[in-house]
């Protein structure tokens, strides 16, 4: 064929030496070889013929492919084939390709931590939890939000410069006051239609209602003890105004992390407060003093109170104890005077000389004094008391 149509290059075939050597019939071993070459472009840089058949070769299978007839070998051939045909097969082929790719945009997978929520024609539709579900595209849509994990927002020197803690407490101080706000999200939707902007809005309702409350609030008690009471107290109302806005954020807690005066006064408000403290435990110390000696003066004023009542009372009953006594003594003077009399003289002479070393005299009946024998009871006493 290159002998006929002249060489790859529509000519000059026989520019190399006779019609008979570009048939390569091996008679001549440089005719042949001109001849399996086909020829060169005028000018000496010619191309290989091989190259040109083989993408001819090329050329046909890919018409095959396209659903056309493979061409000819030669040049007739390779412009007498016909055009790409759109067949049956490709047809199929197209349409489980669009299902393929509609099946991939439609179906989706929501994890555990996520919700998503769906939108049908640009509305909400519904909101999902996890697993994989169908949302057939382009009717409706989703968007994905994380709802379990925790986020937080800073107020104050930490959070947006050293500005945005500084407010005005009740009795018109200032105070500088670093707090995070830990939320997390509890109604996607609502977070998405209702909130443009979530974190700032967090922000603004946060700091709003952080200046409210120390707006009503005494400058040492929220230096000292109230951190507790404000924390919850504005947990409350962030929470409370959210709600209200219809935001689907939750308010997990309140970090409490500082509150104390402007960085300009710090220290002299710390030894204002150290001697505040001072003078405090002094007052303490000196209450405690007063305490105890009062104390000890009530009980010495209870314990005279109640010996004098003692004394008393021992007092009055020997008294009445007496007079009882002698009460009954002079019933019995008067029903027998001698014997009574006697009596009363030797229990006087006993209480006067019953503590006495004394020896017994008396008269006997020849009118003489003798010593009259007696038992020494004092000294058995005596003698038993030394043992």
């Amino acid at each position: 064929m290159a002998g006929q149509s002249g060489g790859p290059w529509g000519g000059g075939g026989n520019s190399g030496g006779g019609s008979g050597g570009g048939r390569g019939n091996g008679q001549n071993g440089g005719d042949q070889s001109g001849g399996d070459r086909g020829g060169r472009r005028p000018g000496g840089s010619g191309q290989m013929p091989e190259i040109d058949e083989l993408v001819r070769k090329g050329q046909d299978q890919l018409r095959v492919l396209m659903g056309g007839r493979g061409g000819g070998g030669g040049a007739g051939g390779s412009g007498g084939g016909e055009g790409p045909r759109v067949t049956r097969g490709m047809v199929i082929l197209g349409l489980l390709g669009v299902v393929a790719l509609w099946l991939f945009a439609s179906f989706y997978t929501v994890k555990p931590e996520e919700r998503a929520v769906e939108l049908f024609l640009g509305e909400y539709h519904r909101t999902t939890g996890s697993g994989p579900h169908l949302a057939p595209w382009p009717f409706v849509t989703y968007e994905k939000v994380v709802v379990t994990s925790e986020r937080s927002e800073d107020i104050g020197v930490g959070g947006r410069g050293g500005e945005a803690g500084l407010m005005l407490t009740g009795d018109e101080n200032i105070v500088d006051i670093d707090f995070q706000v830990v939320w997390n999200i509890n109604d996607p939707a609502m977070l998405l239609f209702n909130l443009r902007d979530p974190r700032a809005t967090i922000r603004a309702v946060s700091e709003s209602a952080m200046r409210e409350i120390i707006a009503q609030s005494q400058l040492a008690p929220i230096l000292n003890r109230d951190r507790g009471v404000i924390a919850s107290r504005l947990e409350d109302l962030i929470q409370n105004t959210l709600d209200s806005y219809a935001s689907g954020i939750n308010v997990v807690r309140i970090n409490f992390d500082k509150a104390d005066p402007p960085q300009e006064v710090i220290d002299a408000f710390r030894e204002v407060q150290a001697a505040e403290q001072q003078r405090d435990r002094l007052e303490k110390e000196a209450d405690a003093y007063a305490a105890r000696i009062l104390a000890e003066a009530r009980g010495q004023a209870a314990q005279t109170l109640e010996e004098a009542e003692g004394y008393r009372a021992r007092v009055v009953n020997e008294a009445e104890g007496e007079a009882s006594r002698f009460s009954a003594v002079l019933g019995e003077y008067t029903k027998a005077p001698e014997v009574t009399r006697k009596r009363l003289y030797l229990e006087a002479m006993e209480e006067v000389l019953g503590d006495m070393d004394k020896i017994i005299l008396d008269q006997n009946s020849s009118g003489n004094q003798g010593v009259v024998p007696y038992l020494p009871l004092n000294e058995l006493r005596n003698n038993s008391g030394n043992q």
